[in-house]
């Protein structure tokens, strides 16, 4: 009893592992908000402040009322304004507490359930496998299946949805060969790509800079390279050294590496920085959260059997044999094949070993009375796996030391 209550604990720690995002991402958004919020304030403030001491000394020095009372309105109007802009980032930040506290709880319910037996683990179970589909949804760009999918579970608070729908917007446009809302995704999140030394702007800035010159606008190529371009010169010495040759190769160029920067497979490199980029300031996973729990279940069950040439009788049409391994099934086996195995601390075998010319080992008296029972005579025994028939005084005992 004590064992089996061992075998079916429920580990919250080791389950925790695969969600770790779902309360990092609401923090991240969390810390852009504040920024904004102070960013916004502080700008602002020393706007009014400045007004309001220049209004002061104009109005001290015989200024117009009137033009006080215009200098008091133009403040005052500033004021509304970010108060307005205040408003927006507040319910803003309620929405992220909200999705915190309903995330904090659908954790903590993990730690309320003592056993894996419990029926409260398989709903905790269900709800975490919708929220697996519904981040692979998001990332594979099923914008609105994922939405529909986590309004149907009541799980909306549980997933990103507006994060990744935008992080698909913004890739997508990119491969539609536009620079714009991804330019426009840096300048807003520019303090902390600053502090990661990412190059999706820079990269970004090339890019049209290589569009110019596509384009025949070689005065136009030569000031955005000024401006964008060589300031970068420490870091990107190279591919400067290399856009400023491309001024001498048509696009049609057999030339490289100038014939790789103008090819159109640079906007899908592009898009899948941005993505790369993206998952890395919001400390997303870069594979689909599904892919890692599907890959960590896969490996846990799989052995070398698996794959072997004999593995069962879904393989082998000889083989007399149903397997029950998940990993031996037409569905799976090939997602498991470049998996490491499972790592087994203990081995379970017959009491009986044998083993056969061909390498292998069965309890005797099971393979007896399986040989018995598709008719071969008496002697003889057949590998169920191989379907292979030996002569019974070929047959050696096992010693397991």
């Amino acid at each position: 009893m004590a064992a089996e209550l061992t075998t079916t604990k429920l580990n919250a720690e080791s389950h925790l592992l695969l969600d770790q995002p779902l309360l990092r991402l609401p923090y991240e958004l969390s810390r852009r908000n504040f920024k904004t919020v102070q960013k916004n304030f502080e700008r602002e403030r020393e706007v009014v402040l400045s007004s309001l001491k220049s209004t002061a000394n104009a109005s001290l020095a015989g200024q117009d009322h009137s033009q006080t009372l215009n200098s008091l309105d133009n403040m005052i109007s500033r004021m509304q304004g970010l108060k307005r802009k205040m408003e927006v980032l507040h319910e803003e930040e309620q929405v992220l507490h909200q999705h915190s506290r309903r995330r904090i709880q659908h954790l903590q319910d993990l730690y309320e359930i003592p056993s894996l037996a419990d029926v409260k683990y398989d709903e905790w179970s269900r709800i975490r496998l919708n929220r697996l589909l519904v981040d692979y949804l998001l990332r594979s760009g099923y914008g609105e299946s994922a939405r529909a999918l986590a309004r149907e579970k009541d799980i909306e608070e549980l997933v990103d949805l507006d994060v990744f729908v935008q992080c698909h917007k913004i890739s997508e446009s990119l491969r539609k060969r536009s620079t714009q809302e991804c330019l426009a995704w840096c300048a807003e999140h520019k303090p902390l790509m600053r502090k990661t030394s990412n190059n999706l702007e820079f990269q970004l800035r090339l890019q049209q800079y290589i569009e110019l010159r596509r384009d025949g606008h070689l005065l136009e190529a030569r000031q955005h390279a000024q401006k964008y371009i060589a300031p970068h010169t420490d870091t990107h010495f190279t591919d400067i050294h290399r856009a400023a040759g491309l001024l001498a190769y048509p696009p049609d160029t057999q030339a490289e590496p100038y014939k790789k920067m103008y090819s159109q497979a640079r906007w899908d490199d592009l898009a899948s920085l941005f993505v790369k980029t993206h998952h890395e300031l919001f400390s997303l996973p870069p594979r689909p959260l599904l892919h890692i729990a599907l890959s960590a279940g896969l490996s846990a069950l799989k052995t070398p059997s698996c794959h072997s040439a004999y593995a069962s009788s879904s393989s082998n049409a000889s083989s007399s044999t149903t397997s029950v391994c998940p990993i031996c099934s037409t569905e799976l086996n090939d997602l498991a094949r470049n998996l490491p195995y499972a790592h087994h601390t203990k081995s379970y075998v017959e009491n009986d070993p044998i083993v056969l010319p061909n390498g292998r080992i069965y309890g005797r008296d099971r393979l007896m009375q399986m040989s018995a029972k598709v008719g071969l005579e008496d002697g003889q025994v057949k590998d169920p796996t191989t379907g292979e028939i030996f002569d019974e005084s070929k047959i050696r005992k096992v010693y397991i030391s």
